[in-house]
């Protein structure tokens, strides 16, 4: 009887177990193919970020299809998430405005040694920052004086994870709606108070520099790079 008891909790709980180690390879399996399609969606409207206001602005229709896109049913085309609408938008954003996940993009961000591209995003909200980098605050992108972007860390080395790993006069890239590629290069990095703002309305001398951030494992702190304009 008692054995028959023991062998009954030795099932229970190699059931639990079993389904405890299927959790989990379902859990890592959907981080690893959801990295994959962010940052495979985040390449896709960074490349048509730069067609958009690149030097061929005016390139009619067909030299700017892309391979498997859809029409949403009002009359934008969609990319792997990214709507391209063909709308008119104040100043600089021509005629055409690139959304990823319902944010318009208003620039993109490249950083060769932690070999990142992302698209920049309007603003900083909960879902932004699951999909891509977004403006915090600031001057604005690529405006002279200090302009903030924010980007989340995650263990698997998505966004702005990596920052921790930048050197001093490592470059950033960073292009904006006009179409501007202005290289910056890193010239601080350091750990702050995740409530200190103090380094973000920094005096520049009218140059253009931007900041990074964003948090460590430790909630409490965050990482900073600070980096200024320098010639190409």
């Amino acid at each position: 009887m008692g054995s028959s008891k023991f062998n009954t909790v030795l099932t229970v709980l190699l059931i639990i177990a079993i389904v405890a180690i299927i959790i989990l390879i379902g859990y890592f399996g959907y981080s690893v193919y959801n990295k994959y399609y962010i940052d495979l969606s985040a390449k896709e409207v960074v490349n048509s970020f730069e067609d958009i206001v690149g030097n061929n602005k005016n390139k009619t229709d067909e030299d700017n299809n892309v391979t498997n896109e859809t029409d949403d049913g009002a009359g934008n085309i969609v990319i792997g998430g990214v709507t391209e609408e063909n709308n008119t938008t104040p100043s600089t954003q021509g005629n055409n405005k690139l959304t990823f996940h319902g944010y318009n993009v208003i620039g993109t961000i490249s950083i060769p040694a932690i070999k990142i591209e992302y698209p920049i995003l309007e603003k900083v909200t909960t879902n932004s920052l699951k999909v891509a980098v977004a403006y915090l605050r600031g001057a604005g992108i690529n405006k002279p004086g200090n302009t903030v972007i924010q980007g989340h860390n995650y263990r698997n080395g998505q966004f702005f994870s990596n920052l921790k790993k930048l050197s001093l006069g490592d470059a950033i890239y960073i292009t904006d709606l006009e179409g501007t590629k202005i290289k910056y290069e890193v010239y601080k990095n350091f750990s702050a108070e995740s409530t200190d703002t103090s380094f973000y309305n920094r005096d520049t001398g009218g140059k253009r520099e931007i900041t990074l951030s964003t948090c460590t494992t430790d909630a409490e702190i965050k990482t900073i790079i600070l980096a200024r304009e320098v010639d190409n």
